[in-house]
């Protein structure tokens, strides 16, 4: 299995990307849960983790917490903005491989950022569309180069599937 090189400094800028998309969208699930801290709480530790660079288990444990949040709240845009602050959350822990599974990590939360407004809105395509847009526009050259170290995403057959592989392929050109 191909490795790639993912230096602290990549995952850093990477954890910031990640915050700054999740937190477009975060105010769905506190609308919908708003006694609920735990993905605010996850992308609060993307951000000391950026300020710090210092990955800890309290981090894993906050992204954890925010998986469990997705699956505790009763709406499908909620639900999609707690999976983006879960991925951030993780953000710091994804492995040097170059496989799909990783390059999932990476795209993650601007994915389920792109996924939350378009379920939120109702129109998949030109809400969504526009968040990716938004997600391209702000990700600085780590995050293109590591998508580039990673293999393709293939279009797929689900609406996530085409989120990952047009955010893919933008981060590529």
């Amino acid at each position: 299995m191909d490795t790639v090189t993912i230096s602290d400094e990549d995952r850093r800028l990477l954890g910031l990307w990640a915050a700054e998309c999740v937190e477009r969208v975060l105010p769905l699930f506190e609308a919908k849960a708003p006694g609920d801290t735990r993905p605010r709480e996850a992308v609060e530790g993307i951000r000391a983790y950026v300020r710090e660079g210092t990955r800890t288990g309290r981090l894993r444990s906050l992204a954890w917490a925010a998986h469990a949040a997705a699956r505790d709240v009763d709406d499908p845009a909620a639900t999609a903005a707690a999976r983006a602050a879960c991925y951030a959350a993780a953000t710091p822990y994804i492995h040097p491989l170059a496989t799909a599974h990783q390059s999932k990590h990476v795209l993650g939360p601007a994915v389920y950022q792109a996924r939350a407004r378009e379920l939120a809105s109702g129109e998949d395509t030109v809400v969504g569309d526009e968040e990716l847009r938004w997600a391209i526009e702000h990700a600085p050259p780590a995050v293109r180069e590591l998508v580039r170290r990673m293999p393709a995403r293939s279009p797929g057959r689900s609406r996530l599937d085409t989120l990952y592989h047009r955010l893919d392929a933008a981060l590529r050109g």
